[in-house]
């Protein structure tokens, strides 16, 4: 693979540099700028890669760049590189800049990936989905594909639009889990259970449940009714559920998130 370039240096940048070290890219080939010397200072130290805070100079060594800094910056940022990314590939991480705005910034002829991760990331268990402009070539993408696996799963979508629903559903994702472990936990702990016990038999159940189902031929509705028995405990916990409009309010709570962010996009633009 190429030489990469990571402009930003936070926690979604240092999962990625993280996971393609142990997947087997080499630590001369990355390059990471920040404006801490504290945190090129880290960054050498914990991943051994070049550390610099020139982002021109990252740029012009790599044939692959991956902007990861906040999106407030990233007009700034593009500014700056534009003119020396010429048949180079670029990867956002940053969440509502659109295709359009990154073309507009650094050239009409730029290829460009967007993508959306999510925090799981950070221990190699990410989800992120991905969306390339028309500028993108099949081995461009084939490269922003690799780069994204070292951290999870990617996928693509063919509408960059669709990247508002990715973030609803995954970018967005682990916080509603999160609170279903807590209301699950608060609620056993109302019951009698220590909070240590109540809390760990929730996150295993989530995890053997989630791996259950990546494993499983069945689907998720098939799953679902083996474990509920007709007049056993879990029908009336899924009864409850179904009676409380769960699903209505799923429903809402992931088209609340992608207005936002669709709202994000056209403001950061």
């Amino acid at each position: 693979m190429s030489n990469i370039c990571f402009i930003g240096a936070g926690n979604m940048a240092q999962s990625i540099i993280g996971g393609l070290l142990k997947s087997g890219s080499r630590k001369e080939s990355i390059w990471a700028t920040a404006r801490s010397e504290d945190k090129r200072t880290n960054l050498a130290d914990n991943f051994g890669v070049n550390t610099t805070d020139n982002n021109v100079a990252a740029v012009e060594a790599c044939r692959i760049i991956i902007l990861a800094v906040k999106p407030q910056m990233m007009f700034g940022v593009c500014e700056e590189i534009a003119p020396y990314i010429q048949g180079k590939l670029v990867i956002s991480v940053a969440a509502g800049i659109s295709c359009e705005s990154l073309e507009k910034w650094l050239g009409k002829n730029a290829a460009i990936v967007r993508c959306m991760p999510n925090t799981p990331s950070l221990i190699g268990q990410g989800a992120c989905g991905l969306y390339a402009n028309a500028n993108t070539n099949t081995l461009q993408k084939q490269a922003a594909q690799a780069i994204l696996e070292a951290t999870g799963k990617a996928v693509w979508v063919d509408d960059e639009a669709l990247m508002h629903t990715v973030t609803a559903v995954s970018g967005s994702g682990p916080a509603y889990f999160f609170l279903f472990l807590e209301a699950m936990t608060q609620a056993a702990v109302e019951q009698g259970l220590d909070q240590h016990t109540a809390q760990s038999l929730a996150i295993q159940t989530a995890k053997g449940a989630a791996l259950l189902a990546e494993q499983s031929d069945d689907n998720l509705e098939t799953l679902r009714k083996k474990v509920t028995s007709p007049g056993g405990t879990t029908e009336q916990a899924i009864l409850s559920f179904e009676h409380s409009g769960l699903r209505g309010t799923i429903n809402k709570a992931m088209a609340a998130c992608a207005e936002r962010s669709k709202v994000m996009a056209e403001e950061l633009s």
